[in-house]
């Protein structure tokens, strides 16, 4: 019962490949750094269920002849239960998705187990071990795909399975990229759907020397793998954002390249490669950007354009697989920071024509976040621009591994729950042996703002209030508190152990709590309503409204004041109420499917009843409305370009359009 469960689970994840795919990843080399250190970097933009928690998986032993089990790879919560891999946040009785998510897995198959598995930290993915060696990972696009063998198919690994193993035996970047591509051609390999866009995986692996980056994807088989990994450039990053980045292969050079021996005799005979041609891994084996053009390749000159503006290398292409616009690996213009990398995971090419701040989508506060879904974009067609900060993500993070130290001090883990722009990333030592509770515990499921997550999330959510104002002074907190952790990481030296400052670095870590929640009141007191609030320094209140800025309330047509009721207005009115009362319809509907679904969970009580339960607040309302209003009845809009606007959208008349806006634009 309970494995039938989990495989229903991993398709309901399946349905939502489209979010849960989309992560971006960095490697830099050691000479690129300004410490030496090599770092890799991973976002983790699963959308509103994935698992954000970090856990602490322990060093373990095991008699010869033991058997290591494998268990599908269901990324939302909870990612995993049960007692086997002794991570208490995994127990049962800590699981909080209802009883019947909350029963412990059951292995889908094994391999051979090893006498001794290392420690190391792992979120959805193993992320550093004991070693120092690290991982961040991004899912692409493959002309294969495959099936786990819980869902039908005949494959046994996912990239999940095979990063925590990779953590557990590995102590370089290139014994995990070999261990991981011989176990999958072994076992199988399936990725997370069978869609185009979440058959394969990528992968950043690094240690104190050198970084890698692995591809992977099914074989035809479907029982098997193909894959290969390509040394970066000491003095170089980079970018996997969705779609593979290595192109000429050159087995024979085991220094920079390793992979899978007869891939090229596999392609032949499928008919994707003819020896005549090069040997470009991601012309013949990707399926290029998925999503929409510039998904994938505006993130890899979003990073370039920060880290190395002197390639000045094109932010608009012909097709990112057969153009190949970009090099595998661009050195760095100058040595980079922690810091540079956490502006990098941030951005949403601030500055530039492409950034998401720009134009009436931003609204009037500037907001470069892109919300997706929903009835809307089911009648609509088109794309957002694909921004690095993203704010779905539930976590990202930056690897950091440093030779000069030894192992247990020299790995650290940069974690940010939630989306980069609101987070504070923190550092954790690879040698510690738990992860904070505000790290460890937290879901999107149960309302905790003990929880770092949930202070992040609840942070971005009020900075949409007045998000060009407000998000000044959250980069002001983040500086202060990442600059007091550098500050803590750079104290470490040879002679420092774990145990000296393992108190001090949990307790760094849990200061985001405390210290994002004091600002999260300090915005809403100050901005509440639109006005700017504050005390003087002679005693008295004030409250200053600030309103709308000009430049927005030029676009919407506000020097026309709220436009005439005229024979087209009306009939875009009529048209736009017959509208919403369909859409009325579809909400009611999907409250009644809602309340359906979580009757049969046994959840039958309102969610913010259930809330409660992990609150202290005793002011939450009992319920919540079953029904939603419209936002777009065109008799609401003030504006005469926004209502010929929605009647274009209603009708998918251009002519209308073109006649209804004559008279706005006179």
């Amino acid at each position: 019962m309970v494995k039938s469960l989990v495989v229903i689970f991993v398709a309901l994840c399946g349905l939502l490949s489209h979010l849960s795919d989309a992560c971006t990843t960095l490697a830099v080399g050691r000479k690129a750094t300004v410490d030496g250190s090599v770092m890799a970097t991973h976002s983790n933009d699963g959308g509103g269920t994935t698992d954000p928690r970090l856990v602490r998986v322990p060093a373990r032993d095991f008699p010869p002849g033991s058997s290591r089990p494998i268990w599908s790879s269901p990324e939302n919560y909870p990612r995993y239960v049960g007692t086997e891999r002794q991570v208490p946040q995994y127990y049962p009785e800590n699981c909080q998705a209802g009883e019947a998510r909350c029963q412990p897995f059951e292995p889908i198959g094994y391999i051979p187990q090893v006498n001794h598995t290392f420690s190391y930290y792992e979120a959805t993915y193993g992320i550093i071990n004991e070693k120092q060696v690290g991982i961040a990972e991004s899912t692409c696009s493959s002309v294969f795909v495959a099936s786990a063998v819980d869902a039908g198919g005949k494959a046994l690994l996912s990239i999940d399975q095979l990063s925590q193993i990779a953590m557990e035996r590995a102590s370089s970047a290139r014994e995990a990229v070999q261990l991981m591509g011989s176990l999958a051609e072994k076992y199988g390999f399936y990725g997370e759907s069978r869609s185009f866009e979440g058959g394969a995986e990528s992968l950043m692996v690094t240690d104190p020397n050198e970084a890698w980056v692995f591809h992977i994807l099914a074989d035809p088989t479907e029982t098997s793998a193909i894959w290969v990994a390509q040394r970066v450039p000491d003095d170089s990053v980079a970018v996997v954002a969705n779609m593979f980045i290595i192109r000429t292969v050159d087995l024979e050079d085991t220094s920079q390249f390793l992979g899978r021996s007869d891939m090229w005799a596999l392609a032949q005979a499928q008919g994707l490669w003819d020896p005549s041609l090069p040997k470009d891994f991601t012309a013949t084996f990707s399926d290029g950007e998925y999503a929409h053009k510039y998904y994938s390749g505006r993130r890899m000159w979003g990073t370039f354009r920060l880290l190395a503006a002197s390639q000045a290398l094109p932010a608009e292409y012909v097709n990112l697989k057969t153009s190949a616009p970009y090099p595998f690996a661009v050195p760095v213009d100058q040595p980079v920071t922690v810091q540079d990398i956490m502006a990098v995971m941030r951005d949403w090419y601030n500055g530039t024509a492409y950034s998401t701040t720009n134009g009436l989508q931003g609204g009037a506060f500037s907001s470069p976040d892109r919300f997706s879904g929903g009835q809307g974009e089911n009648e609509v067609s088109g794309a957002w621009e694909r921004t690095i900060g993203l704010y779905r993500s539930s976590d990202s993070y930056i690897v950091q591994s440093r030779a000069w130290l030894p192992n247990d001090v020299g790995g650290v883990v940069w974690f940010g729950p939630g989306a980069a722009h609101a987070t504070n990333y923190v550092p954790l030592l690879s040698g510690m042996s738990v992860a904070p509770d505000c790290l460890a515990y937290g879901w999107q499921g149960v309302y905790n703002l003990s929880s770092s997550f949930w202070i992040h999330r609840l942070t971005l959510n009020i900075a949409q209030i007045k998000f060009d104002t407000m998000i000044e002074e959250i980069r002001a907190l983040q500086s202060t508190l990442e600059a007091q952790s550098l500050t803590l990481v750079n104290a470490v030296t040879p002679n420092t152990t774990v145990a000296s400052v393992e108190a001090l670095f949990a307790a760094n870590a849990a200061l985001s709590v405390p210290s994002f929640s004091q600002l999260l009141h300090s915005l809403l007191f100050t901005y509440a309503d639109n006005y700017v609030n504050y005390w003087s320094t002679t005693g008295g209140f004030h409250s200053v409204s600030t309103g709308y800025p000009a430049w927005w309330l030029e676009a919407v047509g506000y020097p026309n004041g709220p436009p005439p009721v005229t024979s087209s207005t009306s009939s875009t009115a009529s048209s736009s109420s017959r509208h919403g009362a369909r859409y009325q319809r579809i909400a009611t509907a999907e409250a009644a499917k809602a309340r359906a679904t979580l009757a049969v969970e046994g959840a039958d009580t309102p969610a913010w009843t259930r809330v409660r339960k992990h609150s202290s607040s005793s002011s939450v309302p009992a319920a919540v409305s079953s029904t939603t209003t419209p936002p777009h009845a065109a008799q609401r809009r003030t504006a005469c370009l926004t209502a010929c606007a929605e009647a274009h959208v209603l009708h998918r008349d251009t002519t209308l359009f073109a006649t209804c806006t004559q008279p706005c634009l006179a």
